[in-house]
């Protein structure tokens, strides 16, 4: 470390006291013998002050820096991601006297996966700055994905800019990877770290203050932007033009009125990605340990689609699909529904004989067509509206797929010429919208179909639609003809498969209403009938919608053909299948042949074999609710804290770490689903804190009761958090979890009524961390042999 060295500390001025007792510890600090300086650096964003340039030349020359989090302040957040971005160790601080930003810090989740040091007074900042610390940064060796070479920061609540932002950067010709706030409730700086250092672009959009959550997104925008202009990447920040911008971006970000400006930014954007790409590649850190350098893939199906092929697992039901003996995959959050989804796409679009039309639509592009059209329609006018909505999008689509796919050889084919031809003139003549990707497309025409709604029948209740009306919503009077001129192009292909997925994105888990279920059922029929059609005229078309298991439990409930769908259902209840899916992807990372070592073989290279008495892969896998997903999210977590210290190996400290990290993660998410599905139970997983791991259900009713709250609404809370698997029912033979028993919540209802009061529950082990839970009985906790129901023929 050099001697005299400046070292920057950074803090925000908001609280007054806090800000006192940092610059005291600072002042107390250089009062000492110390071999270095530092320089206090406090916010209160006065306008007027140009920040950058100082701000750069002071962590241009301290050996690390300090900053406190007490409070988030967002120059200080960039300013933290810019530091480890220029590779300077960042010591951060906390007043441990204060709770400042602490839910907050909880929620965005960088902060805790870097690690803080507590003061409480001025003296023990002096102490703290006083220490010596180890000046090695936090690193990433990262080669630049050419694949998919743009990273973007997505909030958790989407508006029309962010369907805006996505598909003009697939229109320019760039694939991208994302960090998406609806799927990881938390970010980690270490993988963060690594996405940002693989990106020849990254681009975040600030949120308005009005939104949900905008307070959490906005920290992790910042934290990106500055580790991206740490390493000198091409960064773009959006904001809405009444966002007040931090000062220290203020001068790059870009202000937008309208989501149809975001066109032009993303075009001067994507020419510094394109010079990045091509000129640039950060340097592999020397000496790096394999664990350092490895990367297992992403959390999140959509970040992988460049990679995903040289280790997916196929399963059961990836062969059920690819033989067409599956038209509905049904599996919880996490299970591996959408990595199931593209490597079916890519499986049948490798035969170019093949049509694949992928359709990821989400739930929020249709919220002006559900609040606008559907709550005024009567029952039977909302199933005919919105079947005929999904046929049409269904037709124009496969129309779209087919113009795309034969663009550039329709004039050498003499066989397809005039069909191309005829098929080009009525689809631009039915579609509405042909710009943008799938999403942009889906957004604008539902919005044009309420608008032409509402311009009809403003301010009337429980309307009855006519199949004239329908056919002026929707302006489809060309439909028979494009579905005939479709039939006869067909002739030229083998197959068509038609793929959704990502339509209940948003949607609450257990908490789908029903306008929900009836666009999900109205989808299934429509394909149902245009694939009897096609396949009445000679064409193999096969259909496939990707959905969560309870989405379809709610769709299927009401349906007079419940069963009739062909499933196939994502269950992961073999440890083994979980540790062959990693198995594959620490091989590939590791440069190893795939189909050579044992899981084991591999495991003992990178991580310690026990783990407080356990196998540590048995118990990391315990802890996942049997996701892929998960255990992926464990296994990062624990590799970024081992990494963190420079480790060869992951110790049974940072898997310690890594579990915490991962318990509040999960902490986080299940918190969201339940509001989301019970406003009235917000933050009711707090009253679990502090207990021990079992609980009788009248332990359980008496922690959660509220003083306004109804016995229906207790029971209801109770089955959200049986049916997540926050509980599992306890017997003589083993806890059974929700996932133990397919799903199905009838089975531990009925055996919990069978035990009355003495049904007793356990606390799922991956949530103890974060709850801080107890490993103890539950006093007097009566349980009922299971051979009982089995006698009964009421087995789980």
């Amino acid at each position: 470390m050099k001697e005299n060295a400046k070292v920057f500390v950074a803090y925000a001025s908001r609280d007054e006291d806090n800000a006192a007792i940092v610059f005291d510890g600072v002042r107390r600090a250089n009062a000492r013998p110390l071999p270095i300086k530092f320089e206090p650096w406090p916010y209160n964003d006065v306008a007027g002050r140009t920040l950058i340039s100082p701000i750069v030349e002071n962590i241009e020359q301290s050996p690390f820096v300090v900053a406190d989090i007490t409070y988030f302040n967002l120059n200080v957040v960039y300013e933290i991601g810019y530091a480890i971005g220029r590779q300077r160790r960042v010591i951060l601080l906390r007043n441990s006297k204060i709770e400042g930003d602490k839910a907050l810090a909880q929620k965005i989740g960088i902060f805790d996966t870097l690690g803080y040091i507590e003061f409480s007074d001025a003296e023990s900042v002096r102490d703290i700055l006083s220490a010596h610390y180890d000046d090695a940064p936090l690193t990433a060796a990262a080669r630049l994905d050419k694949k998919a070479p743009i990273y973007i920061v997505e909030p958790g609540t989407s508006r029309h800019a962010d369907v805006m932002i996505a598909s003009r950067i697939k229109k320019a010709g760039f694939k991208y990877r994302s960090f998406n706030a609806s799927e990881h409730m938390r970010m980690s700086a270490v993988e963060t770290l690594r996405q940002v250092a693989s990106s020849s672009g990254i681009v975040a959009r600030l949120q308005e203050s009005s939104i949900r959550g905008s307070d959490i997104h906005n920290v992790r925008a910042c934290f990106a932007i500055g580790l991206a202009d740490g390493m000198g990447k091409p960064t773009l920040i959006l904001h809405p033009s009444e966002v007040t911008v931090p000062l220290d971006i203020r001068d790059s970000a870009k202000p937008y009125r309208d989501p149809n400006d975001i066109v032009s930014v993303i075009s001067d954007f994507c020419p510094y990605v394109v010079s990045y790409l091509t000129e640039q590649e950060p340097p592999l850190f020397e000496n790096l340990s394999p664990l350092s350098s490895l990367s297992i893939g992403d959390p999140m199906a959509e970040n992988e689609i460049t990679t995903l092929g040289s280790y997916y697992l196929p399963t059961d039901q990836f062969h059920r699909v690819i033989n067409g003996n599956a038209n509905m995959v049904v599996g919880r959050k996490g299970s591996g529904k959408t990595a199931l989804f593209l490597r079916v796409r890519d499986k049948i679009r490798s035969d170019k004989r093949n049509v694949v039309v992928d359709l990821k639509p989400e739930g929020y592009q249709l919220v002006k067509f559900k609040e606008s059209i559907l709550k005024l329609l009567s029952a039977g006018a909302r199933q005919h509206l919105v079947m005929a909505f999904w046929e049409y999008i269904i037709l124009i689509e496969v129309a779209y797929k087919l113009l795309e796919k034969d663009k550039y050889t329709y004039k050498q084919d003499h066989n397809i010429y005039r069909e191309y031809l005829e098929l080009k003139e009525l689809h631009g003549r039915t579609s509405e919208a042909s710009e943008g990707d799938f999403s942009e497309r889906l957004y604008a025409f539902s919005s044009s179909v309420a608008d032409r709604f509402d311009d009809k029948f403003r301010d009337k209740n429980d309307v009855n639609l006519s199949s004239a009306d329908v056919g002026q919503l929707l302006h489809s009077g060309d439909i028979p003809a494009l579905r005939g001129c479709i039939s006869r192009y067909l002739d030229r292909k083998t197959s068509v498969w038609v793929l959704f997925d990502n339509l209940d994105k948003g949607w609450s888990i257990g908490g789908v209403d029903e306008t929900d279920a009836l666009i999900t059922r109205a989808l299934i029929d429509a394909n149902r009938k245009v694939e009897r059609e096609m396949e009445r005229d000679g064409h193999k078309f096969t259909n496939v919608v990707f959905v969560r298991n309870d989405v379809y439990d709610t769709v299927m409930r009401n349906s007079a053909d419940f069963g009739k769908e062909m499933r196939a259902v994502l269950d992961w209840t073999d440890e083994d299948l979980l540790r062959e899916m990693l198995r594959l992807r620490l091989a590939k990372g590791l440069g190893i042949e795939t189909n050579a070592p044992g899981f084991f073989d591999i495991w003992q290279r990178l991580v310690v074999s026990h783990f407080k008495g356990e196998e540590t892969s048995s118990a990391l896998i315990k802890r996942t609710l049997m996701r892929p997903r998960n255990l992926l999210k464990i296994f990062n977590h624990c590799r970024g804290f081992a990494t963190n210290l420079n480790k060869g190996k992951i110790e049974e400290g940072d898997i310690e770490k890594g579990l915490k990290a991962y318990s509040e993660d999960l902490f986080t998410e299940i918190g969201r689903e339940l509001e989301d599905v019970a406003p009235y139970a917000s933050d009711i997983l707090y009253e679990l804190m502090d207990t021990k791991s079992k609980l009788t259900s009248s332990e359980i009713e008496t922690r959660i009761m509220r003083p306004t709250a109804e016995q229906a609404q207790i029971d209801a809370i109770m089955k959200f958090l049986i049916f997540y698997g926050v509980f599992g029912l306890v017997t003589n033979e083993k806890t059974y979890y929700i996932y133990d028993v397919n799903y199905d919540l009838k089975r531990i209802e009925v055996r919990t009524r069978e035990l009355g009061e003495r049904a007793t529950f356990e606390i799922s082990p991956a949530l103890w961390p974060a709850l801080n839970t107890t490993e103890a009985d539950s006093a007097g906790a009566a349980m009922m042999d299971i051979e009982t129901y089995i006698d009964r023929g009421r087995t789980l």
